[in-house]
């Protein structure tokens, strides 16, 4: 049986299956749906519990064990299993078949995966789990769909948000629940219940720190260099959200990128200017004075980099993030000098 994330819990009020399989893209939301499962385990009678973890070397007959292993004091008991990796194996393929033919009574089993491949998707041990239980797949929701899903989660806090407000919330945490959901929990603490402004939830989002992101932003247009690693070192050790410092440096790359094209054809930059949405004089002067130290290719090298950094953000390359925001900045700060500059050094 499939279920969608929403209805789990009018499912678990209802009824508890004797199986349960939480695989998907997102941590929050299958951290969130186990959490859920085991409340209503031990709210039924599903006293005890036994946590088995496969890895390299893992022996299936545990798995039966667990589940053959009654307490002395006969309560219910839940078998909560995690495969991190997703994939069994052959052993464990066919031992998750045969556990499947032959569910215990008094025994709830929650099984955990991470998102699955298509080859995983159609193997006979996940369809075997499939047919046993509950199937949930937990994936983050979409761009389009993130304000929406911000409006319920600030809802079980009795608080809303302006549109705008939302947006600007799904804009800075793209592809990383947790960061949103802590973000939410802030909004919680720092305001009352009620409406938000954008004004409100743009103070709480990015006032992250002593290290705050606009100072980053300065001095990657100052083409200050160790300055941006002072930041970037001082982000890192107040834990702000990577997807937060991405969107600073994604925006100012975008900028900069409509800015050079517009020098370079020989349209007036206060146009430009006006059309990027640049009303304050003091950041305006600040882009025109790293225009002559970027070039083109520089900057589409850095837009490049920027994505990769999404891709490692949302897991799908491997990698350190904060070693790859310090190689961004240097793309960005260390430019070549303009002929101003180099008349001045040659003089």
């Amino acid at each position: 049986m499939q279920l969608r994330a929403d209805q789990l819990a009018s499912h678990l009020a209802k009824t508890l299956a004797p199986l349960y399989v939480l695989h998907g893209n997102e941590p929050l939301l299958v951290i969130e749906a186990g959490d859920a499962i085991r409340a209503a385990a031990r709210k039924n009678g599903y006293a005890e519990r036994e946590v088995v973890v496969t890895g390299p070397g893992f022996k299936w007959d545990a798995l039966m064990l667990a589940a053959g292993n009654m307490s002395l004091f006969g309560d219910n008991k839940l078998v909560d299993l995690r495969i991190p990796n997703g994939k069994p194996g052959r052993d464990g393929g066919e031992a998750l078949q045969r556990y499947c033919e032959r569910l215990a009574d008094g025994v709830l089993t929650l099984v955990t995966l991470p998102q699955l491949d298509w080859s995983a998707r159609k193997a006979a041990w996940f369809a075997a789990l499939s047919q046993a239980g509950v199937a949930i797949e937990l994936n983050a929701p979409a761009l389009a769909e993130l304000p929406d899903w911000i409006a319920l989660r600030l809802a079980r806090q009795q608080q809303q948000a302006e549109r705008a407000a939302l947006e600007f919330i799904a804009a800075h945490v793209e592809g990383n629940l947790l960061a949103a959901h802590q973000e939410i929990q802030k909004l919680g603490l720092l305001h009352p219940p009620g409406t938000l402004t954008l004004a409100q939830v743009g103070d709480a989002v990015l006032n992250v720190a002593r290290y705050d992101v606009d100072k980053l932003r300065a001095a990657l247009l100052d083409g200050d260099v160790g300055r941006c690693a002072r930041l970037l070192e001082g982000l890192r050790g107040e834990d702000v959200a990577p997807p937060l410092l991405l969107w600073a440096f994604a925006s100012e790359i975008r900028t900069l990128t409509v800015l050079r094209a517009a020098q370079d054809e020989g349209r007036p930059l206060a146009a430009a200017l006006r059309a990027e949405r640049v009303f304050d004089d003091r950041r305006a002067a600040a882009l025109q004075r790293a225009l002559p130290r970027l070039r083109p290719p520089q900057l589409r090298a850095a837009l490049l980099a920027a994505a990769r950094i999404d891709r490692m953000i949302k897991g799908l390359v491997q990698g350190d993030v904060w070693d790859e925001f310090l190689q961004l900045a240097l793309r960005l700060t260390v430019g070549r000098p303009s002929g101003r500059q180099q008349a001045q050094k040659s003089g």
